[in-house]
């Protein structure tokens, strides 16, 4: 991502229209996720020579193996994290940054852990032009934040073949954690709802494809 555009033209912004109205013609009805969609231009995440793809309803490689989500699956992930202002929301996989930046314009306090050391780097010097106060962290998405816990919502952006004991543990009561989660080529989109301390209720919604969630952030180094 060494080339990226950040000037938000009439051009882009028509562009921009143009995909939250396939998005809402694609189910997504939270008014609030796809205003902050509408509002966070997702071509300042691109390499300037990727332009005419950023609009497109389709994932894209950033390195490192990683991609920037789908648009309608940033959108359907978001809508089942329920997220209001405020809320302190925990991200595992930070990518490209497009989700947290979504997850910050919607008024959340956004901690984003990324295990790949190329893209953490590159993400410190992305930040300042969103203006967005999103928390970085380079580490293991496995082991979470426990220092900062509890979030009220908590949401992995990668392939998770399980959901791992130490996020559920960070999760406030009446919090919410959503992945991705399966171990072979397809996932199932899978949300965890916390009860009470000791009660826990699980919903699926349905199949997608992520890249994998790596682990011990060690091996980088």
């Amino acid at each position: 991502m060494a080339s990226i555009i950040k000037t938000d033209t009439f051009r882009h912004k028509g562009l921009r229209k143009k995909l939250i109205d396939l998005l809402r013609a694609k189910g997504i009805t939270d008014d609030n996720v796809l205003k902050a969609m509408n509002e966070v231009p997702r071509h300042f995440f691109f390499d300037s020579s990727f332009l005419e793809f950023a609009y497109e309803d389709k994932a894209f490689p950033i390195g490192s193996g990683q991609t920037i989500s789908q648009p309608y699956t940033v959108a359907f992930q978001t809508e089942l994290l329920q997220v209001s202002k405020n809320m302190h929301v925990l991200e595992v996989g930070t990518g490209s940054g497009y989700q947290a930046s979504v997850l910050a314009e919607m008024g959340a306090k956004v901690f984003s852990i990324e295990r790949q050391k190329i893209l953490y780097e590159s993400l410190k010097t992305m930040n300042p032009p969103l203006n967005y106060r999103i928390r970085l962290f380079y580490g293991d998405g496995y082991a979470g934040l426990p220092a900062h816990a509890p979030f009220d919502r908590i949401l992995i952006t990668a392939a998770a073949p399980f959901i791992p004991e130490a996020l559920v543990n960070q999760l406030g009561v009446g919090g919410i954690l959503v992945a991705p989660v399966g171990k072979n080529d397809v996932q199932i989109m899978t949300r965890l709802t916390r009860l009470s301390e000791t009660e826990i209720k699980t919903d699926t919604h349905g199949s997608f494809r992520f890249v994998p969630m790596l682990g011990d952030k060690a091996q980088d180094e």
